[in-house]
């Protein structure tokens, strides 16, 4: 297995520029969002049950730099890693004064050994103010990249989950955004609840005609302790099979320029939370079977 023949990955991206493997370390900062504190909404989005990506989460969380420290320990017996980005990944990690925010981001750049940022965040949640922060950092030699979740192009969907935004916040987020040379990379959900795979096909088609430069894909899980599980128990959703996502996939890589970075083909949680689809579990078997559907493609 080898997508790399198919898609330039982030970690041949990062190998290419910075000359060795360089590994993302996950960040809790302990960041809330505007559609759980009451600013936009509350409950968050229908599906987010944010152990399902991070199952550190924690109300009080680690000093940034030990955070960063323990990662890298653990990556380096892993992959052999020795330069690394610090994500900030759990919520809205841009969602707080600039002054708090220059404090957390500092702290995991002047960590030994790490390269960069990559900062996970809403459209609505990205100030000029954070833009030219990030872009300071960029400008010094760091990575840094921002990462956007748009999820879906259509209103209609992002309504139905409770995102809180629609596509034009993501419009002016990203101009703005590189419209200062940061690199944005966009994440989709395929599944969402009411689309169809060819909807997923349309927002990949306006996310690249506006500009990106990652991509961040997955499919849609049915995780514990959300309001989409209670809708799926009640049959009013029905997750995406592996066949169709497959598929999915391999169409949205032969659609996109071998110059975007994919930072993401699939997405799995924990068993301990999954209830739908079951093969959400099985990450390397879906890879597996997207380069296989795109081997085919080119035979």
């Amino acid at each position: 297995m080898d997508l790399t023949k198919h898609a330039t990955t982030l970690g041949s991206h990062l190998k290419h520029k910075w000359g060795e493997r360089v590994h993302k370390v996950s960040i809790n900062a302990a960041f809330t969002c505007p559609n759980r504190d009451g600013s936009k909404g509350l409950g968050g989005c229908t599906f987010c049950n944010n152990a399902s990506f991070s199952p550190s989460d924690r109300k009080i969380i680690t000093p940034v730099p030990e955070q960063v420290l323990a990662g890298q320990k653990v990556i380096i017996k892993r992959t052999g890693a020795k330069k690394y980005l610090a994500y900030f990944q759990s919520y809205t990690n841009t969602y707080a004064e600039i002054t708090y925010l220059r404090e957390l981001y500092e702290s995991a750049l002047n960590s030994p050994n790490v390269v960069g940022i990559s900062v996970g965040t809403r459209p609505d949640c990205v100030p000029d103010a954070v833009l030219d922060l990030l872009q300071s950092y960029q400008q010094q030699g760091h990575e840094v990249w921002l990462e956007l979740g748009l999820q879906s192009s259509f209103d209609e969907s992002l309504k139905r989950v409770n995102r809180g935004h629609g596509f034009a916040e993501y419009v002016d987020a990203v101009t703005r955004a590189r419209a200062r040379g940061l690199q944005v990379c966009t994440h989709l959900i395929a599944g969402m609840p009411g689309e169809k795979p060819e909807d997923t096909l349309v927002s990949l088609e306006k996310v690249l005609a506006l500009g990106t430069d990652g991509l961040k894909v997955h499919p849609l899980h049915v995780v514990k302790g959300t309001q989409l599980a209670r809708e799926w128990k009640r049959g009013e959703y029905q997750p995406m099979s592996q066949d169709e996502y497959v598929r999915l996939m391999a169409e949205i890589i032969r659609r996109t320029p071998k110059t975007i970075v994919f930072h993401r083909f699939t997405g799995t949680a924990s068993e301990e939370l999954l209830l739908a689809p079951a093969w959400c579990s099985k990450k390397w078997v879906v890879l597996n079977d997207i380069c296989v559907a795109l081997e085919k493609q080119c035979a």
